[in-house]
């Protein structure tokens, strides 16, 4: 597999304040990216792009709340007008919201709608919004955080989180799945690669820290898929493995 190289090339992080976000972040810019740190809260935000410049990185805080339509045309507007074009966007923002013990029948029309509108519509929002500036890169790389609760086979098979009920959360992670399906489809001619991932059960402020994995390394397998070269996949689904460039792949 051939890699792409960092000349001068500008990645986005959504949700890249905290967590496998900013590890994610931190990762490519040791790999010698500048890197758009994107979060909602300036004060997080600062902080996180602070912290990854204290460490010698180039990096910068990008105000971006994936709901706000407003923000996103903000953000969009600012990258074209600082660097040009987008080289790598990373869809790591979203929320996990259950009611009552995570059962469906419990689920409550306002928790879905807002687990949607972050996980779903706002990657579709930040997505097509930066979908002109990643045209104008050499190798365009996109990046969905997904999760094994929003795969199919998994959830129906032997995996080990085939007995809970992924509820709002794990239907928000198939649609994403499936938009991430559509959009490889499309832009394949363009040779934009755009594939999902999943980080594993990483002990994160999505879990109240409870997961096994560390943030850093959950992040693993979104940075090699953020650097693939041109022989790499489009349109699938990964996890951390040995299959393919240290990765392998998830059954949808």
């Amino acid at each position: 597999m051939n890699e792409t190289t960092a000349l001068n090339r500008t990645a986005l992080i959504t949700g890249a304040n905290k967590g496998i976000g900013f590890h994610i972040a931190r990762a490519l810019g040791q790999r010698g990216h500048t890197v758009l740190v994107g979060a909602r809260s300036e004060e997080r935000g600062e902080a996180a792009a602070a912290a990854l410049r204290e460490e010698g990185l180039d990096a910068r805080f990008l105000q971006l709340d994936v709901t706000d339509e407003g923000s996103v045309a903000a953000a969009a507007k600012r990258i074209e007008s600082e660097y040009g074009r987008l080289d790598i966007l990373v869809n790591n923002a979203g929320i996990a919201l259950a009611d009552g013990d995570w059962n469906t029948s419990e689920l409550t029309v306002a928790t879905a709608r807002k687990v949607f509108e972050t996980n779903v519509i706002g990657v579709v929002s930040v997505t097509n919004a930066l979908l002109p500036l990643i045209r104008k890169a050499d190798a365009g790389r996109i990046v969905n955080v997904s999760s094994e609760v929003g795969s199919l086979a998994f959830m129906t098979g032997d995996h080990p989180f085939a007995s809970m009920q992924g509820g709002a959360y794990g239907a928000s992670k198939s649609a994403l799945n499936m938009l991430t399906v559509s959009w490889s489809k499309e832009l394949a001619p363009t040779g934009i690669k755009i594939n999902a991932m999943t980080p594993g059960y990483t002990a994160t402020d999505l879990n109240n820290n409870q997961g096994t994995r560390r943030p850093e390394d959950a992040a693993r397998a979104a940075v090699e898929l953020a650097l693939i070269g041109e022989d790499g996949p489009n349109g699938g689904f990964f996890q951390e493995g040995n299959d393919y460039f240290d990765t392998e792949v998830v059954p949808w």
